[in-house]
């Protein structure tokens, strides 16, 4: 997909875009430069809720405890 930026800076975001990712209006969009490619990602209204579940299986559980472990080990 392509657009054209007009001489305000302005873009289109495609629809079917716009329908995958649940843009609609007001949706807040984060540009992200890493010097090479520009990414933009929307922000959810809210985020926290968005992130819920997000680290399931991973364990994070058992690994933050085992950190705690060890940085009650390293201790004097």
């Amino acid at each position: 997909m392509q657009t054209a930026v007009t001489k305000r800076g302005q873009t289109v975001i495609p629809a079917l875009l716009r329908k995958r990712y649940k843009i609609d209006e007001g949706t807040q969009l984060v540009w992200l430069d890493d010097g090479e490619t520009i990414r933009v990602v929307p922000v959810p209204a809210d985020s926290l809720r968005a992130l819920r579940g997000r680290g399931r299986g991973e364990g994070l559980s058992e690994k933050l405890l085992a950190e705690r472990l060890q940085d009650c080990e390293r201790e004097p």
